[in-house]
């Protein structure tokens, strides 16, 4: 059963943008106020910039008519130039205070939707990705107010160009007019050809914005790999379709410009012939020819409408892009609260959860009792993040529902949500401020003696006070490790003491001694909610009230550990996964051509040995070249004798294994055997007989009735040896 059928949106919620076009509006309703002050400035901007031409064009025909009073229309025109330079910079100031506005808001909008959203909702955009869209493309969506309030002050200006034309004289206004269709065609054909090339540039440049993102989160394995350069080739491979699709861009605004430049100074030229012939003819006097030579002017600067129609182009397709984040999906959020009196208790019936068109959960119906620690298990890819995401509302299931203290958490107030379940990951993440402000965020009321008292039970006091600043240190000046990360994100967790506190492998790189006391301070008086902890070593599943077993996905069994330990299959969840084994690769045979060479000497073999002295070796004869014998041969191993037992010979190494094991009674000494009167070492001059024990692949004798103590003796002087 689901319950999404039930829930409310929550109150304050911004509604879903709409589309790229949409996000727009939003940008030009948030900044009406600059918006319509900017439009003031660019109209009074336009009326003195029509109103100069006037002014001079009567001053000079005062003056040629040897009149007075050109005097105060000069000084009058002066006025008006220097309002049109004092209006152009407010203009200016207020475009660049728009735009900044526009763009803060996209941003925490665009922001807003992708953290509101589901987890699988955000997981197929990259932070590359996103980087790009938040950074890049909200500053181009941020340029469209002051962007239309430019294009309506570009077309202010030559639209009175136009009228007053038309009232010095109606021929020049008609000539003009003449040239415009052709001028709107160009900027149609700007727009429609910039459109795509920026469209097609901004992707190009998000991709690689996302892989150097990837580079930097991983360049501890590209330093280890020492593929820095085929790291580098690849986070650049889009360069060359971005540069193509930059040139298109530039070739069309090039393009645009250059013919507008070519046909708006043949209109005023022509503006010009018809003025002069009207001239001629009487119609027109010389300060009305230079007041409509500057009206032609300033209607030629329709053509300027070219650069805030591109800057307008590329506002519309970066909205597009970032009103992507803006327009996911929240996740609805009920008004229900929790009862106080809940103790934690939390069920799950029915719950499935698929992603990607594969089943992470299926038919997952189990309960936990309220203060009971339950610890989740299972081989990798069993569901235990899922079942620990689904647990505390970071992702809805699709089908079923779970519910805490009895109460569905769809429907519960998105606050009290969130100030009831507490989580703490595998790779804890802190954003700015300082440890402290790291450990107490998002919690209600973290005051420093609770924020101390949480990394004490978290053990990362003893860390923290050795820091420049103690819990002051700044998070940017704190260098951490893996296991002291994720110290502070258990403290972050149990700063809220919530009623459901959730381990998502968050103790996986702490030592075993320190998981211990974390277990400790979880299973303590002063933590009276439950606890679901993603356990991956046995020792935290044996310390749990009960074991969650999962099984691709399903749930196989809940019981206590000693319980289910009895199952061999359990067992083999902690035990190591078998390797697959390696088909043997045969080697190739030797091809006759390279059989390998044989050995430039080869060894003789071992002469019997001979009574008497040794002779020299024949110099002369080649084949007399044998090895030197040592400087001293061992001595063969003589029979057991009656008597006392010799002390070993220090210059014979023997393996360990050639010694009696006192533990075996099968090993045990020999009886001695009765002495042989004729036996006696070989003359200093003679060569011992060879003994066969030495051979390779022959078994040493035994060292039969000899003590513990001249046994270790003799091991050390051989280890010495």
């Amino acid at each position: 059963m689901n319950t999404r059928g039930e829930e409310r949106p929550e109150k304050g919620r911004t509604p879903p943008v709409g589309g790229g076009d949409a996000l727009l509006r939003g940008t030009v309703r948030r900044t009406w106020f600059i918006a319509a002050v900017l439009g003031l400035c660019s109209t009074a901007a336009a009326g003195c910039a029509l109103a100069v031409p006037a002014v001079i064009g009567h001053a000079l025909d005062l003056m040629l008519d040897r009149r007075t009073g050109a005097g105060p229309w000069l000084a009058l025109s002066a006025v008006l130039l220097a309002g049109e330079v004092i209006l152009e910079a407010a203009r200016v100031l207020l475009s660049q205070l728009a735009g900044a506005r526009a763009t803060a808001w996209v941003r925490v909008r665009a922001l807003k939707g992708l953290l509101g959203s589901p987890l699988s909702h955000a997981a197929p955009y990259s932070p590359g990705n996103v980087a790009a869209r938040l950074c890049v493309n909200a500053a181009d969506s941020g340029a469209a107010p002051a962007a239309l309030a430019t294009i309506v002050s570009s077309l202010l200006a030559p639209v009175g160009a136009l009228v007053a034309l038309a009232l010095i004289d109606p021929w020049t206004a008609a000539v003009f007019l003449a040239g415009v269709p052709l001028l709107l065609l160009l900027l149609r054909a700007f727009a429609r050809h910039s459109s795509d090339s920026v469209g097609r540039y901004q992707r190009v440049q998000a991709d690689i914005a996302a892989r150097l993102a990837e580079a930097l989160e991983g360049a501890r394995t590209v330093a280890a790999a020492g593929t820095l350069g085929r790291e580098a080739r690849r986070v650049l491979a889009p360069l060359d379709e971005l540069a193509l699709h930059g040139r298109r861009m530039w070739t069309v605004h090039g393009r645009a410009v250059a013919h507008s430049g070519v046909l708006l100074p043949l209109l005023v030229t022509a503006v010009l012939a018809v003025g002069g012939v009207r001239v001629s003819q009487g119609a027109l006097s010389v300060g009305d020819l230079l007041a409509a030579s500057r009206y032609a002017a300033l209607a030629a600067g329709v053509g300027g409408v070219a650069s805030p129609l591109g800057a307008l182009v590329r506002a519309r397709s970066a909205a597009r892009r970032t009103a992507e984040l803006a327009d996911l999906e929240p996740m609805p959020h009920g008004c229900a609260a929790l009862p106080e009196d809940g103790n934690g208790t939390l069920e799950l019936s029915g719950v499935g959860l698929v992603r990607g068109g594969v089943p992470l959960l299926t038919d997952v119906t189990l309960k936990v009792p309220g203060g009971a620690t339950a610890a989740v298990v299972g081989r990798s890819g069993s569901g235990r993040s899922s079942l620990a995401a689904v647990a505390g509302r970071l992702e809805d299931p699709d089908v079923g529902r779970v519910l805490l203290d009895g109460t569905p958490l769809a429907q519960v107030e998105r606050g009290d949500l969130r100030a009831r379940v507490a989580y703490a990951f595998a790779r804890p993440e802190f954003h700015g401020g300082t440890v402290a402000e790291a450990v107490a965020a998002g919690a209600m009321d973290a005051s420093g003696d609770r924020v101390r008292h949480a990394a004490v039970l978290a053990h990362a006091d003893d860390f923290v006070r050795l820091l420049p600043q103690g819990y002051g240190t700044p998070l940017d000046q704190a260098p951490l490790s893996g296991g002291e990360r994720q110290r502070l994100g258990l403290a972050r967790a149990f700063v809220r003491r919530g009623r459901l506190t959730i381990l998502d492998d968050a103790t996986s790189s702490l030592d075993t001694a320190t998981e211990r006391q974390v277990e400790l301070a979880l299973s303590g008086a002063s933590f009276t909610g439950t606890r679901l902890v993603v356990a991956h070593r046995v020792s935290t599943a044996a310390r749990a009230d009960l074991v969650i077993w999962l099984e691709a996905g399903r749930v196989r069994r809940v019981a206590p550990h000693g319980e289910l330990w009895r199952d061999p299959d359990y067992r083999a969840v902690f035990a190591p996964e078998p390797v697959p084994a390696q088909p043997a690769t045969p080697h190739p045979p030797t091809p006759p051509d390279r059989v390998p060479a044989p050995p430039d000497r080869v060894p003789a073999p071992a002469a019997p040995p001979v009574a008497g002295p040794v002779p020299p070796p024949d110099p002369s004869d080649p084949s007399d070249r044998v090895p030197a014998p040592p400087d001293r041969v061992p001595a063969p191993a003589a029979p057991p004798v009656a008597g006392p037992v010799p002390p070993p010979d220090s210059s014979d190494p023997q393996d360990p294994s050639d010694f009696p094991d006192p533990q075996d009674p099968s090993d045990s000494p020999d009886p001695p055997a009765p002495s042989d009167p004729s036996a006696s070492p070989d003359p200093p001059d003679r060569v011992p007989a060879q003994d066969p024990s030495r051979t390779p692949g022959a078994v040493p004798p035994r060292r039969a009735g000899w003590p513990p103590a001249a046994v270790v003796a003799r091991r050390g002087r051989g280890r010495g040896r």
